[in-house]
């Protein structure tokens, strides 16, 4: 299980280092590349090939008539590329990638279960202020009962 967020540096070619806190998990899953692909929320969705094969195997059956699942398919599928870790633990992030999520030299990689989110430095920090300004509203019915 991937969780925590960390924050890290792309370097000059694009590439992600993984933390090795989540490389120990990919590698006891047996993992050794990523799908990376664009998020409805202006983030990379990073997923291990299993866990991204969920995702897409639930979403390619729906309806392409619908306009937003059309979208949906698009943005996700569409732009899925799966990236080989390279020895040093690196995944390159593609250019058109980074340029859809606004990603520069500061990212941060969160673990969210069994697969990650990748943000901008300015959009992690726009979901934290969101978070908090969410903090007075009433939680979500399916998780009402929540125990925090």
């Amino acid at each position: 299980m991937f969780q925590g967020a960390a924050m890290l540096n792309l370097d000059a070619k694009g590439r992600l280092a993984i933390p090795a806190r989540f490389r120990e998990v990919l590698n006891e899953q047996g993992v050794s590349s990523l799908v990376l692909t664009g998020h409805p929320h202006r983030c990379i969705l990073v997923c291990p090939p299993p866990a991204w094969a969920a995702i897409r195997d639930r979403l390619l059956p729906a309806s392409g008539l619908d306009l937003q699942t059309a979208r949906l398919k698009r943005l996700l599928v569409g732009h899925a590329r799966e990236e080989t870790l390279d020895a040093n633990g690196r995944v390159l992030v593609a250019p058109e990638l980074r340029r859809m999520a606004s990603l520069d030299k500061t990212v941060w990689l969160v673990g969210l279960g069994d697969h990650f989110e990748l943000w901008s430095d300015a959009g992690w920090s726009e979901q934290q202020e969101a978070a908090f300004a969410d903090s007075d509203e009433p939680l979500p019915s399916a998780l009402a009962d929540l125990p925090l």
